[in-house]
C-alpha cells in the first residue's frame, strides 16, 4: 500500500531532523519519491518562511 507522510516546520534544520528521523524508520527501497517546497509570507512587517515535504512510500 502507498502512503505519504507530510512535515511542515518553520525552520529548515527542524524540517531536516523530523524527515531524517522518519526516514530511518523506512528502508531504502520503501521510499517512492520525495516533494519539498519552500512558502513565504508577510505577518506584519515580518517574512514568515514554512519548509514543508511529503515522503511517498510504501508500507
Amino acid at each position: 500500500m502507498v502512503q505519504v507522510k507530510l512535515f511542515d516546520k518553520e525552520h529548515e534544520k527542524d524540517l531536516e531532523v523530523a524527515m531524517n528521523r522518519f526516514l530511518k524508520t523506512l528502508s531504502g527501497d520503501q521510499v517512492i519519491d520525495i516533494k519539498y517546497q519552500i512558502s513565504t509570507a508577510f505577518d506584519r512587517e515580518e517574512q514568515v518562511y514554512c519548509f514543508s515535504a511529503m515522503v511517498i512510500y510504501r508500507d
